[in-house]
Formats: C-alpha cells, structure tokens, sequence
C-alpha cells in the first residue's frame, strides 16, 4: 500500500524549496562574515542570526516531508554571490535573495493548490506570511541605508544603521497582524 500523501511533484518541489532554504542560509552567512571582516559587528550578529532562522525553514520542510511520508532529497547548495561592495550592496542582495525565494514559495502555493493537496497549501501559508515578514525587514534595512546616503553613506550613519542592527529585533510586524491584533 502507498501510504506517501504527497505527490512525488510536491515532493520534488518541497525538497527543492528545502535547498533553497538552505541556499539562503548560506547567504546570510556570507553576508554576515563579509559584514564581520568589514567592521559591522552589529550587522554580522543580525545576519548571523538570519542564517540560523533560514536553517530553521529549511529544517521545517524537511519535517513536513517526513510527516507526509514522503522522501527527503538532500542536494548540495549552491555558493553565494560575490561579497557585498558596501552595505547598501549588501542588503540590495539580501533583499533580491528574499523576493526570489518569495516567488518560488507561491509557486509551491500554486502547485498544492492545483493538485489539491489541502495539507500542504496550509503549510506553506506559514512561509507566505514570514516572506511577507522577510521583505518587510530587508526593504527597512533598504530606507535606512537610504537616509544615511544609500551607497555613499559614511561614518556616523553606517555607525548608527551598525548600533541599531546589533539588538534588532528579528522580525516585522506584518499588516495582517497590526490591523487585527491591535488596530
């Protein structure tokens, strides 16, 4: 008897979204050395912490795999871009590596959707709000870098954008939450 309860094109899509995942763990990683190696302690810590929260995804996928009994495929991660030029540059990437990955989680959205496969639509409903939440951080992380003067800011403000990042909070309010949590 067949007791997997996701199609093998779910499955195949679902552990190709695990390595995307992955993928942007790495990312995060390589942001954030490249932010150690340059001074930006704060923003090291920042993108430390998101490589862990990416890992973490990658790891929810994975579990939703094997409680579907279906099969895991692990596939090796392809490298990151080139380091950043600057921290404008910076978290340009991040924010280009959080829209691409947006778009291939509503193509999974799409496909559960149109095979009908409920459990999975709902599951990936969790990682549609938190690319909602991810975007939200790196075009914030995008409007700071550009009052402090975008690829030209200097000293004090990328000390500030630096010192603010270092305790900042690893997640946005989204819309959704603010209007029916407290209006």
């Amino acid at each position: 008897m067949d007791i997997q309860r996701v199609s093998n094109t779910i499955q195949e899509a679902l552990n190709a979204q695990m390595t995307r995942e992955a993928h942007a763990a790495q990312i995060y990683l390589s942001y954030a050395a490249w932010a150690a190696d340059n001074g930006f302690d704060g923003v090291a810590n920042f993108l430390f912490r998101h490589a862990g929260e990416e890992r973490n995804h990658m790891m929810k996928i994975l579990e939703y795999v094997l409680q579907r009994n279906g099969k895991v495929k692990v596939t090796a991660i392809p490298a990151p871009d080139a380091d950043p030029k600057n921290l404008n540059d910076c978290f340009e990437k991040v924010l280009k590596s959080e829209i691409e990955n947006t778009e291939e989680i509503y193509k999974l959205v799409s496909m559960s959707m149109a095979e009908k496969d409920w459990a999975t639509w709902n599951f990936m409903q969790w990682f549609v709000k938190e690319q909602i939440e991810e975007e939200t951080l790196a075009l914030n992380l995008l409007a700071k870098m550009k009052i402090a003067g975008g690829e030209n800011a200097k000293g004090d403000a990328l000390y500030a954008i630096d010192r603010d990042l270092a305790n900042a909070p690893d997640d946005a309010r989204s819309a959704e939450d603010v209007t029916t949590a407290d209006p």
